[in-house]
């Protein structure tokens, strides 16, 4: 039994400067150009500009990061960096291959456009690919992934702005494209044997796992995404927090009121990542005893969890923003 104080990094994720949000229902007032119908010199040059971030990344080049970036980024840049530290050695072990690049345009609109909608290729078609970007400045845009296949492969994904005429880094978000050795299409296809044979739990902590893999970023959808994630919404179990917080009772009769239950991925392999709310996290004796009973809860009511999660994380949460975390290995919960 271990207690934790600070939380293990999911993902090693940046968040985009600006909030972001899946697509939902189709708007035009956008336009986004991608695949072949992107001209030559505007392909050439996110190319050039992609993979130029991508080697300062992979050599650790924090300041040439900053000094390319838009000025909201550069002025809070400490997660930018720390992801960069955090990533360095799987970055600079390959080099990348581009999936995709994307041209935004958003210069009809207001002066700022509070659901900025945009998609490539025909609406409702196979191949179309569409991003959603809230409270974004009027200005143009690009998304570009690239895929890093080295021994623990990566995606980075930029979000770039034009600024005085050149491209400067508006997002950059990087994370793992494998857990534990499998893509998300592994997670995909044994999270549907899990629900086929009705573990249902199981079934739905892997569907997570595979989206988390299969998004390279949070603000892209296309006809795959869609389809997992309708899986993932039929799929869902009525007492895990996905849609809002739920109510679970211990075998110690207390109850513990989750707000979050995903996967995270650790060195000794996944575990289940819990988050509830208790009135004190500073009352570190109570928020441990508040985290062992919702982690005993948990998987109490989940026994499934058992075969799929080496360890448990219980993350204890005020409405002060104070957080006591703990972890106990999954043979450890009785």
């Amino acid at each position: 039994m271990k207690a934790m104080h600070s939380m293990p990094k999911f993902r090693n994720l940046l968040t985009l400067s600006f909030t972001a949000l899946l697509i939902a229902a189709p708007a035009f007032a956008e336009t986004c150009t991608g695949g072949s119908d992107l001209d030559a010199q505007t392909r050439g040059s996110l190319e050039t500009t992609a993979r130029s971030v991508y080697n300062m990344a992979a050599k650790g080049n924090v300041y040439g990061l900053k000094q390319n970036s838009v000025a909201s980024l550069a002025n809070s840049f400490g997660g930018v960096e720390q992801v960069v530290i955090d990533n360095k050695a799987n970055l600079a072990s390959d080099q990348p291959a581009l999936r995709g690049a994307y041209f935004l345009d958003a210069t009809g609109g207001a002066a700022t456009i509070e659901r900025a909608e945009f998609y490539c290729g025909v609406f409702n078609s196979s191949d179309r690919t569409g991003f959603v970007l809230n409270n974004l400045p009027a200005g143009k845009y690009a998304v570009v992934i690239e895929d890093a296949k080295g021994p623990s492969p990566m995606t980075l994904s930029l979000v770039l702005q034009v600024v005085d005429g050149a491209w400067k880094i508006g997002g950059f978000y990087v994370k793992q494209a494998n857990a534990n050795g499998h893509d998300g299409q592994w997670y995909w296809d044994q999270a549907k044997q899990l629900a086929a044979k009705g573990q249902k739990h199981a079934a739905f902590f892997y569907y997570l796992e595979a989206s988390d893999l299969l998004h390279p970023v949070s603000v892209i959808t296309d006809p795959t995404l869609d389809k997992l994630y309708d899986e993932i919404q039929a799929a869902t179990p009525p007492d895990v927090p996905l849609n809002g917080p739920v109510t679970l009772t211990g075998p110690d009769g207390k109850s513990y009121q989750l707000t979050s239950a995903v996967p995270l991925v650790t060195k000794d392999g996944l575990a289940l990542l819990l988050k509830q709310t208790v009135a004190d996290a500073s009352d570190t004796t109570a928020a441990f005893q508040a985290n062992m009973g919702a982690m005993k809860a948990a998987v109490s009511k989940w026994p499934e969890t058992r075969d799929i999660f080496t360890s448990v994380v219980a993350r204890a949460q005020d409405a002060q923003g104070r957080d006591y975390g703990s972890l106990l290995n999954m043979k450890d919960i009785k």
